[in-house]
């Protein structure tokens, strides 16, 4: 459903330094890389997910109530990713856990360097498929 997401930045370098790191644990890297706009996914047609200075010209600012999640395959590398987002001066929005809200669903939150607000997260299709169903 889902082709990419953009999301702003007010210092392009940091932001994609940011990225790198996060995604090098999910094993994605750079598919595009330009002096205003890089992009990160898999050869394999799945979504993408890229940073850029806003067109306008303005300084980029966060959406209230906007959060990009990012799908990890287990719960251990949601907590790798997690942990690593922390360590690269990431704000926690609520530490990696099981929510209450969704049997199955493992998910840790925080803001990147501008202040988005980024989800990971694990569900098995199982627990999915059960929640979905309902």
């Amino acid at each position: 459903m889902i082709g990419y997401i953009t999301i702003g930045t007010n210092d392009i370098e940091k932001s994609a330094k940011f990225y790198d790191e996060l995604f090098k644990l999910l094993g994605i890297g750079r598919m595009m890389d330009f002096d205003s706009y890089i992009a990160w996914g898999k050869q394999d047609g799945s979504a993408g997910f890229s940073i850029t200075k806003p067109f306008d010209g303005k300084h980029a600012t966060v959406g209230n109530g906007v959060m990009i999640g990012l799908a990890a395959s287990s719960p251990e590398e949601v907590d790798k990713v997690y942990k690593k987002a922390m360590e690269l001066g990431a704000i926690d929005e609520g530490p990696a856990g099981y929510r209450d809200e969704m049997k199955g669903f493992y998910a840790g939150y925080f803001r990147d360097l501008d202040g988005n607000k980024i989800n990971i997260h694990h569900i098995s299709m199982e627990d999915l498929n059960d929640f979905v169903s309902k």
